[in-house]
């Protein structure tokens, strides 16, 4: 086992400024949506075009981030979180000074592209900074736990700016964050020495991994406004194939790969990206369907809204940073991570009861509850376990992976999700309209075939988090962390297990 440097005296200090800019990225994700009605009618933006205000954030976010996790390992990661830090104070600053929709539309694709340079450099200085397998299992709860409920508290902080102040304050509220967070990183943050990778751009890889994202992303958010079969929608699908296809063998023969395939091809990092996507799938659609039950069917204001998802920060919270911190050390990653997904999995369960005049505290809190308790337990092992043991020169690029998990499982979740619920609803109305006589049973008919397609969709999410929680249990294999540094029983060789040394930083 190799020797290890003293660790950095300012770590923990440095986590609480890597834990603001996480939360302004994640909040991001979710605040713009509640202001977007407001924003739409502001700017006189079309409701075909509307969409773009999320789908600009989400393209360059999720097609860059391969490219601003290797720019993490070549620059340093410090000076790449500062500088995502700035250009996303100064895209929001843009976003809540537009007058047009281009304006918009333009500062919302800044945004992404600068918060695709500060995410993966985030997570990768936890991955440097923190060893020390106890340390490292408190500040990944942390992290997993902003990770996992900083969306939920955008609904709430979205609700609040929204309703008493005005939509420009859902952008304009990045900048305290973001100065916060670059001048506490830049006067606390010490990057271990020797984890650069100074090798050279791979500039084909960059390109094929952000076009192939791009057309990825692009085909899930088409999908869900004009339909699978739409040609435009599946040509995207088919050019993503090819391009990410031709990326993976320009990997396997370039000297220095954008991402080296040693990356994901370790089955527990593997397991890890595969079974997170997936519950960030069923999670993502979820939110979507939740937050239009409680408004348009239950009649709930905003910040109503953003105040019923507060079980689910807290399950999160508690499970992140009180389950998963303390079983971590003594139980192997599966063994959170699968028991996990399921007990998120039972949430969604409750939640299939949905009806229009279902009770708040008999379905939707349990529900809630479970689904945090169950995520946060999962999330905070999935964090670490992805960057564990991995060489400091691939750090960024293996964080990077598990931002793409995530925004790439967002986008096809809100996609496929809605999808699912929509054609559910549609089928619902057709059979059952015919014996609606007046106008206040049509309006109900139409009330209970939108819940009929929550219900639905929320069936097949239950399906995709056992499917996370089969797929944790199998492919990962990583034993316990022991307090010297290694993580025992992550392959086998010869019948033996064969620990993962923690590389000396």
């Amino acid at each position: 086992m190799s020797s290890q440097t003293a660790p950095d005296a300012n770590r923990w200090k440095a986590l609480a400024f890597i834990a603001i800019a996480q939360l302004m990225v994640v909040l991001d994700a979710t605040i713009v949506n509640i202001a977007l009605p407001s924003a739409q009618t502001d700017l006189g933006i079309s409701d075909g075009n509307r969409q773009w205000v999320v789908t600009a954030y989400a393209l360059a976010f999720g097609g860059l981030l391969l490219f601003g996790g290797r720019i993490a390992d070549l620059w340093g990661r410090k000076r790449a979180f500062v500088t995502g830090l700035g250009g996303f104070a100064a895209a929001s600053a843009l976003g809540g000074a537009a007058t047009n929709e281009a304006m918009m539309f333009g500062a919302r694709a800044l945004q992404g592209a600068f918060g695709a340079l500060l995410a993966p450099a985030a997570l990768s200085l936890l991955a440097v900074m923190f060893t020390d397998a106890k340390e490292r299992a408190k500040a990944f709860g942390i992290y997993g736990a902003i990770a996992g409920g900083g969306g939920a508290v955008g609904l709430i902080l979205g609700g609040f700016l929204t309703e008493y102040l005005d939509w420009r304050w859902t952008f304009f509220v990045n900048i305290p964050f973001a100065i916060v967070a670059a001048a506490g990183a830049y006067f606390v943050i010490r990057e271990p020495e020797g984890g650069r990778n100074r090798s050279s751009l791979d500039i084909p890889g960059v390109i094929l991994s952000t076009l192939g994202l791009v057309s990825l992303v692009y085909g899930f958010t088409r999908a869900e406004s004009e339909g699978w079969s739409d040609s435009l929608t599946i040509g995207m699908f088919a050019a993503s194939g090819v391009l990410l296809l031709a990326f993976v063998i320009v990997e396997a023969k370039v000297k220095a790969p954008l991402l080296p395939l040693r990356v994901i091809t370790e089955r527990n990092r593997g397991g890890v990206y595969l079974s997170l996507g997936l519950a960030i799938i069923a999670m993502f659609g979820l939110f979507l369907f939740l937050t239009y039950y409680l408004q348009v069917v239950k009649g709930y204001t905003p910040v109503k809204t953003g105040f019923a998802f507060l079980p689910m920060i807290a399950g999160m919270i508690t499970g992140s940073t009180q389950i998963g911190t303390r079983l971590m050390t003594r139980v192997p990653p599966r063994l959170l991570m699968g028991p996990g997904f399921l007990v998120a999995a039972l949430g969604m369960l409750f939640l299939t009861r949905l009806e229009i005049g279902s009770s708040y505290a008999a379905v939707l809190l349990p529900g809630m509850l479970l689904l945090g308790l169950g995520m946060g337990s999962a999330f905070m092992p999935a964090m670490s376990l992805a960057t564990y043991g991995i060489e400091p020169r691939d750090a960024g690029v293996a964080s990077a992976m598990v931002n793409t998990s995530q925004q790439v499982g967002g986008a096809i979740g809100t996609a496929l999700l809605n999808t699912i619920a929509a054609s559910a609803t549609t089928s619902y109305i057709t059979d059952h309209m015919g014996g609606a006589a007046s106008k206040s049973q049509q309006q109900l008919v139409q009330l209970e075939g939108m819940v009929h397609g929550y219900t639905s969709a929320i069936w097949f999410a239950v399906g995709i988090l056992v499917a996370a929680a089969a797929i944790a249990l199998t492919l990962i294999n990583a034993g316990k962390p022991d307090m010297g540094g290694t993580v025992t029983g992550s392959g086998e060789r010869d019948g033996e297990d064969v620990p993962i040394p923690v590389v000396a930083h």
